[in-house]
């Protein structure tokens, strides 16, 4: 199996050799997001965004894998696989929002109240959301790569987090490590975010699920793959 140092690596070289492909779906995807986000009220915006955002979300994922399998990149892949995605990725984008509810409530609820003791609920609740988030980290390529339904690559990913719980942190860690300067630069995260995570998110679960044949795989695709973007 790769090191995450290495597959961070190989991450990087990809994004910059796919930086056209990259920088247009996420610009694609991030359009969607700045509109609900931003000009529709937050308990519509809720609604909204596991329906409009989280496919086309997907569909960057899947334009990626699709890449991997022909070794060019299509911008129609990302509508593609928005509509054949549709179902997992609502699913997905209402599991985000109710743990990003139960995060809200926790604070907004015991944060205000003195005592150790809430504060250690309110903790809990905040461990709790987060190794339920990062449980799910392998669920879309889950779907795209091995053709799972979303609710088996729900449970698989579990299963995987629980298998390899240093290396599924580990991911989680670099991924935020990266986020975070992209959100603080905003136009960063709009041109770059969606279309670097596809990226990353697959070769990582890919190097899970194919320990002993990720490293020839992957550098045979690098090796093969033509560059550009074919509407």
């Amino acid at each position: 199996m790769r090191k995450l140092n290495d597959v961070l690596k190989k991450t990087g070289v990809e994004v910059y050799r796919e930086i056209t492909a990259v920088a247009l779906y996420s610009m694609i995807t991030s359009l969607i997001l700045v509109v609900v986000v931003m000009f529709v009220p937050l308990m519509a915006a809720l609604l909204l965004l596991p329906v409009l955002y989280m496919p086309l979300f997907y569909g960057v994922c899947y334009a990626y894998h699709r890449k991997t399998e022909r070794g060019k990149s299509r911008l129609k892949d990302v509508f593609q696989g928005a509509l054949k995605g549709l179902g997992p990725a609502v699913v997905m984008g209402f599991f985000f929002v109710v743990m990003a509810l139960i995060l809200w409530s926790t604070w907004w609820y015991y944060g205000g109240k003195e005592g150790i003791g809430y504060l250690a609920i309110g903790v809990f609740q905040t461990y709790f959301v987060i190794m339920a988030l990062i449980s799910q980290f392998y669920t879309f390529q889950l779907v795209i790569q091995e053709g799972m339904g979303i609710f088996k690559a729900m449970a698989y990913s579990v299963k995987l987090f629980l298998k390899f719980p240093g290396y599924t942190l580990g991911a989680s860690f670099q991924a935020f490590c990266v986020a975070i300067p992209l959100v603080l630069t905003v136009v960063g995260f709009g041109f770059l975010f969606n279309g670097m995570w596809a990226i990353y998110q697959h070769k990582v679960t890919y190097n899970v699920l194919n320990p002993e044949e990720a490293k020839p795989a992957e550098d045979g695709i690098a090796a093969s793959e033509a560059r550009g973007v074919s509407v």
